[in-house]
């Protein structure tokens, strides 16, 4: 009986003991992801690259914005050479299109209303870009491999970017992130025709590629040809140009779509600018609302100053009326010793001689 007790007792104990057991001691199947290797190697760069917050997602205002940027341009030409590659310095686009190639960044169809979705159908097989777009490639035992040569960073001279506009009511500032990017390629130009044909590639989300981007370095100026800035900064810091194509709305349009030319293209841009700063102005109360409290104070100040200007001259009366009193009798006096030597000057002389007796 003894011994079957304690064999009880045994069995008792191993089983507490292995419900005791720390969950990080449990032997666990690695996950798929794991086994590749490719979630690590982002959270890898995104440790030793960090980049600014993610957009709250409870933030109160909100407009976005699409953008073209035209790398022709001053200020969008960090984005554009070198050209080809020299060392190390690679442009922008060559840039993406080695992560997409090697797998460490996703690329996402660009559909035909221009609108980016970063679902899981929406992925885009980087054999079926390359073949798409005729982007010469080579398979080496299941890699495709495209050549220096072959990579079309010369025809990629347009970008799409869609920007987010938000109030962070946390801090109480405006920002601008941007939250999408699309490379253009622009073909078809020859003799025979003057204008080139956009072929909008692909969209990446930004937060995906802007652990890399942090360790891609751009000269941002002609004047000073050191690379102290990298392409995250650039857009971080908003530094690039671009004029609106888009804006999110109920019905989808985009600009074109009710702007027949370009003047009214161009006035229905300074008219969507216009309304963001606007907005933002009247958040603090310099907007196109009435501000009393301003109005007050300007009147008050009004009223201080007249008051003012009314004291200095009663002070200035008074100090001209105390002038004249002091210097009154002085005056006076003079006058009559003037007027008695003078009469005393024009009456004649009458002397008197006492007689002798």
């Amino acid at each position: 009986m003894n011994r079957i007790l304690s064999l009880i007792a045994v069995t008792l104990l191993a089983a507490s003991a292995a419900q005791a057991q720390p969950a990080k001691r449990r032997v666990q199947t690695p996950d798929k992801t794991e086994q590749t290797g490719k979630t690590s190697a982002t959270d890898r760069a995104s440790l030793m690259f960090p980049i600014t917050d993610a957009m709250p997602e409870d933030v109160v205002w909100k407009r976005d914005i699409y953008r073209q940027l035209d790398l022709t341009k001053d200020k969008n030409a960090p984005m554009y050479y070198p050209v080809e590659p020299m060392g190390k310095q690679v442009n922008l686009f060559t840039y993406l299109f080695r992560l997409i190639l090697t797998g460490r960044v996703t690329a996402y169809t660009y559909k035909l209303d221009g609108n980016e979705s970063f679902d899981e159908k929406d992925k885009m097989p980087v054999k079926d870009m390359l073949e798409r777009y005729g982007i010469y490639y080579e398979d080496q035992g299941g890699k495709l491999h495209v050549a220096d040569s072959d990579v079309p960073s010369a025809e990629a001279t347009r970008y799409y970017i869609k920007e987010s506009i938000y109030m962070d009511q946390r801090t109480g500032v405006f920002r601008t992130k941007v939250t999408a990017i699309c490379p253009i390629l622009m073909r078809g130009a020859d003799e025979f025709s003057t204008e080139a044909t956009p072929y909008p590639l692909f969209w990446v989300k930004y937060d995906d590629v802007a652990p890399w981007l942090a360790k891609l370095p751009m000269m941002p100026s002609d004047l000073n040809n050191v690379t102290n800035m990298t392409a995250d900064d650039f857009f971080t810091m908003n530094r690039y140009e671009g004029t609106i194509y888009k804006t999110n709305n109920m019905q989808g349009k985009v600009l074109r779509n009710y702007c027949p030319t370009d003047s009214d293209m161009v006035a229905e841009q300074k008219r969507i600018e216009k309304q963001i700063d606007d907005f933002k102005k009247n958040v603090w109360g310099d907007g196109f609302l009435p501000d009393t409290t301003k109005k007050d104070s300007l009147e008050a100040e009004k009223a201080m100053a007249k008051e003012k200007k009314s004291t200095k001259g009663l002070l200035f009366g008074r100090k001209n009326k105390a002038a004249k009193e002091k210097s009154a009798p002085a005056s006076s006096g003079s006058a009559k010793k003037e007027k008695s030597e003078s009469s005393a000057s024009e009456a004649p002389r009458v002397s008197a001689r006492r007689q002798r007796r």
